[in-house]
């Protein structure tokens, strides 16, 4: 394993996630609410084809490594050692698991999950990006690439380390023509605060949730953007590629979770980018 990946992201994983459950175990806290990620559950190449993921699959560890996908395994990683520390020790731990996490910012920077909205609507013109050509030494151009792009930093650091740094930037700051049609999980970041205040509250809660609302192509979710926000530089033709997971969140609903409708996730995300300055 890169030493990078595993200073970067999987030891603040899983040691800040046991850290704190231990703090939690010492102050005799009745439960633990553990935000995971669908990353943890949907690479797993043995799971059986065209079945709808549930609580009961994980991202293979081994096949996460040998693809490089260093961000599912640290979720998965993370998760794994929670509930065994909770089998150890007692703790009462649930855990959540969303997907791509839309809806309106609290802050004013941008986060890895806004990101995938805010460069369709750009064209892929993120000047977040470019800021990253600023740093001259690998280990702070691997940290600026975690801040700028989230799981996108390991392209970067491919081309970077291969001498290729302008090229790069030249994938992310052109417009494209074209997309893979690829299959997209959503949910909102208030439905999700719900899905965690559930897990907390609910007595009857255990072990694992997925935590997604929408599926929907992205083919399906530009023609539904172009509905909404007609202006904005969107792809003029899509690819098909692989073939998509799909999970489900019939689990959670029969805690009592709900979602609200997608265009509203929309509406709200776009029109806080745009009152926070990120989009016009």
């Amino acid at each position: 394993m890169p030493k990078f990946c595993f200073v970067e992201l999987i030891e603040p994983a899983v040691k800040g996630t046991l850290n704190v459950l231990k703090a939690c175990l010492e102050a005799k806290v009745k439960r633990v609410i553990v935000v995971s990620s669908g990353a943890a559950v949907g690479l797993n190449p043995r799971w059986p084809k065209g079945q709808i993921m549930d609580e009961t699959c994980w991202s293979d560890k081994e096949y996460c490594r040998t693809t490089n996908n260093w961000y599912c395994l640290s979720k998965t990683e993370a998760e794994s050692e929670a509930l065994e520390f909770a089998k150890r020790t007692g703790l009462d731990v649930v855990t959540v698991c969303p997907n791509l996490i839309w809806g309106p910012l609290l802050q004013s920077n941008v986060n890895s999950s806004s990101l995938v909205l805010i460069k369709r609507l750009k064209g892929n013109k993120l000047s977040s990006v470019v800021r990253v050509s600023a740093c001259d030494d690998k280990e702070n151009f691997s940290a600026a690439c975690l801040v700028a792009v989230g799981t996108g930093v390991f392209q970067f650091l491919y081309a970077y380390l291969n001498s290729n740094k302008q090229s790069l930037l030249s994938v992310y700051t052109e417009g494209y023509e074209s997309l893979e049609n690829r299959l997209r999980m959503i949910v909102d970041v208030r439905d999700v605060a719900e899905a965690l205040l559930l897990a907390y509250e609910k007595a009857e809660a255990e072990g694992r949730y997925i935590c997604t609302a929408h599926l929907i192509r992205e083919r399906d979710l530009f023609d539904k953007l172009k509905s909404l926000y007609p202006n904005y530089n969107y792809p003029k033709n899509f690819t098909e590629g692989r073939e998509d997971v799909t999970m489900s969140s019939e689990k959670l609903q029969r805690l009592g979770w709900s979602f609200r409708p997608l265009e509203e996730t929309l509406i709200d995300s776009i029109e806080s980018y745009k009152k926070a300055g990120i989009l016009d």
